[in-house]
Formats: structure tokens, C-alpha cells, sequence
């Protein structure tokens, strides 16, 4: 079902990405049979530390399903919750390194000690209703084809505005 082409990486700017499509080559080994699938809407949690996610980066998939390494914690969600809603909520450098510092253990080597389950021990701030997260999801997705389409828009103030407004509706 899936194979070297179906790879895919966690990046911190574009999120869920095929490998081959966005780094122009597949990294996996001779095998993927070890690895995970990620569905699309799943959750994904990578350690590698990013410059400014020293404790990783938590992601949602909204591309198609394939294969992560076994580096990849992957996580199915709640019938509750809206997965775009939380690639919304952790695309905050600040809401996801706060997130994750009291869970992560940063070994000596700068290795991520943590287990995949201690992921989810952390406190996430969205709007009960399902329908309410859809509509906020729906609203950046309004803002980001907005943003898209008017390229010319220094991209600092869009920044400023969106994550004002992600603090706004997430009560955060």
C-alpha cells in the first residue's frame, strides 16, 4: 500500500510534507516497514529540536496519508476534537515550546527524552464544540488564502495579526 514514495517529514514552516516532493529524495532506509502511517487529520509529534522548537514540533496532517519514521509519534484524534484545530493551536512557536518543556527531557547529547504517550499528558485550550473549532479552522483558512493571494503584504504584520487572533479564539 504505501512505499519509499508515500515518506513523509515533519517540517517546522510547512508542516506535514512528502519527502520526495519537498526535499526531492526519500531518506528512508532499505525498509519502511517499521514505520508508522499517518493518516490525514492525524496528529504527528517529531523531537527533532528545531532552532526555534528546542523541543520539537507537533504537527497535523492535511495531506494525504503515508508513512513516517519510527523518530514520529503519531496520533489518531478524539471523536471531539477537530484535528486542523490543533495544527492552528501548535503552529505558535511559544504555545507549543511552552507545551512541551515540562514534558521533554533534553538528554546530554541534546537528545529528546520523552515518551510518545507523555506527549499527550499536556493541557490544550480549545472550544468544546466541534462545530466552533470548524469554524475557526474555516477563518484562518479564509486568512491564509487571503494571505496567499496578496503576496505584497508584508508578511511580519500578517504574522502579528494571525497569531492575535489564534490567542483570541483559543482563549489562550
Amino acid at each position: 500500500m504505501f512505499d519509499k514514495n508515500s515518506v513523509l517529514s515533519v517540517s517546522g514552516e510547512f508542516g506535514v510534507v512528502n519527502q520526495i516532493a519537498f526535499q526531492g529524495r526519500s531518506f528512508a532506509g532499505k525498509s519502511i516497514l517499521n514505520y508508522g502511517i499517518l493518516d490525514h487529520n492525524d496528529v504527528v509529534y517529531t523531537k527533532s529540536p528545531l532552532k526555534s522548537n528546542p523541543y520539537g514540533i507537533i504537527k497535523t496532517n492535511l495531506g494525504k496519508a503515508g508513512v513516517v519514521s519510527t523518530l514520529y509519534a503519531v496520533y489518531a484524534p478524539l471523536k471531539t476534537v477537530y484535528s486542523p484545530i490543533l495544527g492552528y493551536y501548535f503552529n505558535l512557536d511559544t504555545r507549543v515550546n511552552n507545551y512541551l518543556r515540562p514534558l521533554v527531557n533534553k538528554g546530554a547529547k541534546n537528545d529528546m527524552k520523552v515518551r510518545d504517550e507523555a506527549v499527550l499528558e499536556g493541557k490544550v485550550c480549545i472550544p468544546d464544540s466541534i462545530e466552533t473549532q470548524k469554524r475557526i479552522c474555516n477563518l484562518f483558512s479564509l486568512i491564509d488564502n487571503l494571505i496567499a493571494a496578496n503576496e505584497q503584504v508584508p508578511k511580519l504584520v500578517i504574522k502579528i495579526v494571525k497569531n492575535s487572533l489564534v490567542n483570541l479564539l483559543l482563549f489562550n
